[in-house]
């Protein structure tokens, strides 16, 4: 990644490439890039490294161009640094999709936001999270699209409340639990009484209070002792990690500040950190890692960080 990103001719293959995919190319920059391949042999073996690049990563064009046309303020040369960067180091393209069209209860990056329900439930949302709320007759049903959800659940008998994340239900049982959904996993820890948990093919997990569980793709994992002060320091502007891979721990550190963060070498993604940040200084933290552990973080952008393993 490094040497691509560093190689003047393959930056200005690359920029090519952004160019003449444009829906605005003009004649004139045809011309211009025919000659640029024209001037130097090297040109034309950038070029067709460029080509096979793109052609890895081909299946996000249409969000590239949607992301592309979205984003006025940022110049070809910074989707170039922000985009194509990326795909030289093998992280691919962030779809950037939304999946909070249609959630009732939005926060933004850094933002805590504490709302009471129709029934008085009591629900803290953490930073960049989304959650739908849907209440009928016969249930209490909840949408968290992402992020993190505090929930002191009012007791109501005759109605089940049930929060959905990724794919799984958590139904409370007259409980006040947390759940976090990053990424592809979700973690539900529980602080007073009990909820269960179902995820694909697993019904009714029973998680009680000071415990929690995950799943995720694989399924959902065992039960175990959950350390709450860890667990609800988001509510205090804290984040604490023990021993938490690399690469779960940038997932979290993306929710509290603006910015993609591209884990550019997934060798690094298991070493194991702990630390307690400050959520209120993401990048900080992010520069506090990059000092205490074998890695390098490149600023590619003011939008997108690369880290990769110091040399």
């Amino acid at each position: 990644m490094q040497d691509d990103a560093a190689d003047p001719i393959m930056r200005e293959a690359l920029e090519w490439f952004v160019r003449l995919r444009d829906e605005t190319v003009g004649d004139d920059d045809r011309r211009g890039f025919l000659a640029w391949l024209d001037r130097d042999e090297s040109h034309a073996a950038a070029w067709a490294r460029a080509q096979a690049l793109w052609d890895r990563f081909d299946i996000a064009q249409p969000e590239f161009d949607k992301f592309r046309r979205s984003q006025a303020v940022l110049s070809r040369r910074h989707l170039l640094a922000g985009g194509m960067i990326v795909l030289a180091g093998g992280a691919g393209l962030y779809a950037f999709g939304r999946r909070d069209l249609f959630a009732d209860h939005v926060t933004d990056i850094g933002e805590r936001r504490t709302f009471t329900l129709a029934d008085g439930s009591i629900v803290e949302l953490g930073s960049y999270s989304a959650l739908s709320v849907n209440f009928s007759a016969s249930s209490r049903r909840l949408q968290l699209y992402r992020g993190e959800g505090f929930f002191d659940v009012a007791a109501d008998p005759q109605r089940p409340f049930i929060v959905g994340a990724a794919g799984g239900a958590i139904k409370a049982l007259g409980t006040r639990f947390d759940v976090k959904s990053v990424g592809d996993v979700v973690t539900v820890t529980v602080s007073e009484h009990m909820v269960q948990v179902s995820a694909g093919s697993t019904l009714g997990i029973d998680v009680g209070a000071g415990f929690q569980v995950s799943y995720g793709s694989g399924g959902i994992g065992g039960v175990s002792p959950a350390d709450l002060d860890t667990s609800e320091a988001w509510r205090q502007d804290r984040i604490v990690f023990q021993d938490v891979p690399l690469r779960r721990v940038l997932a979290e550190l993306e929710r509290y500040r603006h910015g993609r963060i591209v884990l550019a070498d997934s060798s690094i993604g298991d070493i194991p950190v702990t630390a307690i940040f400050d959520t209120r200084q993401a990048d900080s933290a992010l520069q506090t890692i990059a000092e205490t552990l074998p890695i390098r973080v490149l600023q590619a952008t003011n939008y997108i960080a690369i880290v990769y393993r110091a040399s």
